[in-house]
């Protein structure tokens, strides 16, 4: 007993002098945000000023300087997420973080986009060239003034190395394997279900939705698909499957994100000014740090002074989206089709290339078939070469920079014919009341989108050269534009154009409903529309589930009874949202068993063929077709309840949840916002320091309002060109990616809640003042 007590504070001891180390290792590591000094690599003075949120705002005299100073700013604030994402898209990963990230590698070096980028950067126009280079020079001073590393060094034992021009291109890549990721392997997907399961099952999977919001209003119609049958070996059940139902859970098969967000306008006449206004939210994986960092660029160029407010990617010297005061924008994923899978004749020639991955302790040599048309995998014995815009020379540029400087729409749509960027919905809108739609970005010329693999021969020439007539919208009649991943797009263009994944298309039929339902509009109007999540799209599946329980009054009048309190909407304290959602799931789930069976043998994920089936499940339940119900039932009354009792069960079981009243299936802590730090899991019980707060979640996906707990708004941007000082802007997380800095989580909270953060950057709190070097005559 003696013993004990002297040891127990020496343990203490030791704990409190670890953490007191630790927290020097730390402090050691904070940029200085108030300094003032001289270089040689700005021309005129610079200064970089953080508001108390740490906004960064930058005023130069030149573009030159300010993406020097911006480049300065995301390396004190953002070293290590640039590492990551220039790594990411290079698949050089593992050379800092090992073997867990060697797979994700190999499918980045598939792609050769380090070879790419350094390409790239020699063909961009000189001033873009320089522009780079000056922004690649502001982020290497930042790196070497640091006493101490960022504490993600520390732990993974590494440094970081020089930032260079190419890098940024580099990140430009890593969002099309975001934004465009999904649809490269969508349609290998759809190939290998073709080969399993015929182009009837295509077709059945790829119906076109009721929910359909085309800016001209045109609506895709036709006969719906015959529900295709499935031969008895493929139709038994994965081996995967609950043991006591036979049914898969309402997790087993990942339902696809809707990735690429949100966006509408209204022309001047539907405001109370005479300027157009924007809304803009982009739907991305939400971590700590979060992917955009919020500037403020002040600059003279070509006589006119420029102030563009909005979001920058670190590791580009580009404000992403913002307003200017004369124009403001924002970016949807546009989902056009640009990728094409050719199915290889047995005698066409390619090539090995390989690659050297490297890791902590040694390398992996990876070898790569590369054929005329671009990277080849063999599936099931068979090769399909890629092509794919992201690996064209006029896939990447910087242009879209310019933005900040056109005066008017004419002018910004002039800008956006020069742009390369991963395909968006570009949403506009200018100072004298003007909204347009365009696409913005590579776009492949070739004329002919398909679902699947093509053959050889029917590869076209036109993959080398970009689409010089995309389509646009600008002032309709009613004054209102919106888009939400869905088709936009005339069903004129769309056979021109494809289906690259479009969204099922509930969002943006929603968003369009709201738009009408005012004549009308402020920020705050626009905010709503944003947090709108009114469960419309559930409502069918709520409706099916009540029916069925229904049936059996006395065994489920307390689930009923919470359907029917369910608010008819996504909202943290709606438990008959979970049941009606959730239930949703493990009936798509149950009834695609068979062709998840299909494609298990690959390293596909059958999500990625799944954007579009809701169309496709309705028919099958409305149809009862026998030949997709899973083996162990009869009928699909029996197949539906038991659907809901594995649910239940499931649900209970994850949130430990009382059986009885489901209390803790609340929506909110179902889908609980967890953003977190990648690397916040080697800290164990400490990982909370590195985590932004949990918050109860009260948004989903099919509505505007998107949110899961790691995916949702990676911002909210709303304004009216010339009216800024209305404008908001709110990000998931803060601006400093160091756990010690005051600016690490600032302005997360405002975001989880719901509340407005001004776009304008607020009162300085911090000021660095950057002054030319005089050289010496001497």
């Amino acid at each position: 007993m003696k013993l004990i007590k002297p040891l127990l504070f020496t343990i203490l001891s030791l704990v409190i002098l670890i953490f007191i180390v630790v927290y020097f290792v730390l402090r050691a590591s904070l940029p200085s945000l108030d300094n003032k000094f001289s270089t040689q690599l700005v021309m005129a003075n610079t200064t970089i000023e953080r508001d108390n949120i740490g906004v960064a705002k930058i005023s130069a005299q030149s573009h030159s300087d300010a993406v020097f100073a911006l480049g300065y700013a995301h390396g004190q604030d953002r070293l290590f997420q640039m590492d990551l994402l220039r790594r990411s898209a290079a698949g050089e990963l593992s050379e800092i973080v090992g073997d867990i990230a060697i797979n994700v590698d190999k499918k980045a070096r598939f792609h050769q986009f380090r070879q790419r980028a350094n390409k790239a950067v020699n063909n961009l126009p000189e001033g873009q060239q320089r522009l780079l280079e000056n922004y690649a020079k502001g982020v290497n001073l930042a790196a070497s003034e640091y006493t101490a590393k960022p504490f993600e060094y520390l732990l993974t034992s590494t440094t970081f190395t020089q930032w260079l021009p190419e890098d940024s291109l580099l990140v430009s890549y890593s969002m099309y394997l975001d934004l465009q990721g999904g649809q490269v392997e969508r349609d290998l997907v759809n190939t290998v279900l073709v080969d399993k399961f015929g182009y009837a099952l295509l077709d059945f999977f790829n119906m076109q939705s009721p929910y359909q919001a085309a800016l001209d209003g045109s609506i895709i119609g036709g006969p719906r698909a015959d529900i295709p049958s499935l031969n008895i070996e493929s139709a038994k059940r994965p081996n995967n499957t609950d043991i006591k139902t036979g049914l898969l859970s309402f997790n087993s098969i990942a339902e696809p994100l809707d990735i690429g967000s949100n966006n509408w306008a209204v022309i001047g006449a539907l405001t109370d000014s005479t300027s157009a206004m924007v809304s803009d939210d982009m739907h991305l994986g939400l971590r700590v740090p979060p992917i955009w960092y919020r500037a403020q660029l002040n600059y003279t160029s070509s006589g006119n002074r420029t102030t563009i407010t909005g979001v920058s990617l670190p590791g580009t010297p580009i404000i992403i989206v913002g307003s200017n005061g004369h124009v403001a924008w924002g970016f949807t994923n546009a989902n056009l089709d640009n990728v094409d899978w050719i199915k290889l004749n047995d005698d066409t020639k390619t090539k090995m290339v390989t690659e050297v991955i490297k890791l902590k302790d040694g390398e992996r040599v990876l070898d790569i078939e590369m054929s005329k048309y671009g990277p080849v995998r063999t599936i099931n014995g068979k090769r399909y070469a890629l092509a794919w815009v992201a690996h064209q020379d006029y896939a990447v540029n910087m242009s879209i920079m310019e933005m900040a400087e056109a005066q008017n729409l004419e002018e910004a749509f002039a800008i956006a014919e020069k742009v390369r960027i991963p395909v968006q919905n570009l949403m506009l809108a200018d100072a004298q009341g003007n909204a347009g739609w365009r696409p913005i970005g590579a776009v492949t010329a070739r004329k002919t989108p398909t679902l699947s693999a093509i053959d050889e021969e029917h590869y076209s020439d036109l993959w080398l050269q970009q689409e010089p007539n995309l389509p646009s919208h600008i002032n309709p009649s009613h004054g209102r534009l919106w888009t939400a991943n869905a088709r936009v797009i005339s069903a004129d263009d769309y056979p021109r154009y494809g289906d690259g994944g479009y969204a099922v298309g509930a969002r943006g039929l929603q968003i369009r409903d709201r738009l009408f339902e005012k004549k009308s509009f402020n920020e705050q109007d626009f905010y709503s529309i944003q947090m709108d999540n009114e469960a419309r799209f559930i409502m069918p599946w709520h409706a099916k589930l009540i029916d069925i329980l229904s049936a059996k009054p006395d065994l489920y009048a307390k689930d009923i009874e919470i359907l029917v309190q369910w608010k008819n909407c996504a909202c943290t304290e709606s438990i008959g949202y979970t049941l009606a959602r959730r239930y949703r799931s493990t009936v798509i789930n149950s009834l695609l068993g068979p062709i998840y069976d299909g494609i298990k043998d690959t390293d596909l994920a059958l999500k990625t063929a799944l954007r579009s089936i809701e169309p496709a499940i309705w028919q099958l339940l409305d149809n009862e077709a026998m030949g997709w119900l899973p083996n162990e039932f009869t009928s699909y009354n029996d197949f539906l309840f038991a659907s809901y009792e594995s649910t239940k069960a499931e649900l209970v079981k994850q949130y430990d949840a009382n059986p009885d009243t489901l209390e803790g299936l609340e929506w909110g802590n179902v889908n609980k916002l967890k953003v977190q730090h990648p690397f916040a899991s080697q800290l164990g019980p400490l990982a909370g320091l590195l985590n932004m707060p949990e918050v109860d979640g009260f948004g989903d996906s099919y509505m505007p309002a998107v949110q899961l707990p790691k995916f949702g708004a990676s911002q909210r941007l709303i304004v009216r060109p010339g009216n800024e000082d209305k404008g908001i802007l709110t990000v998931p997380g803060g601006q400093s990616g160091h756990p010690l800095s005051t600016f690490y989580n600032a302005g997360f909270m405002a975001y989880a809640q719901a509340q407005n953060t001004p776009l304008l950057p607020g009162k300085s709190k911090h000021t660095i003042i950057i002054s030319p070097k005089i050289h010496s005559t001497n």
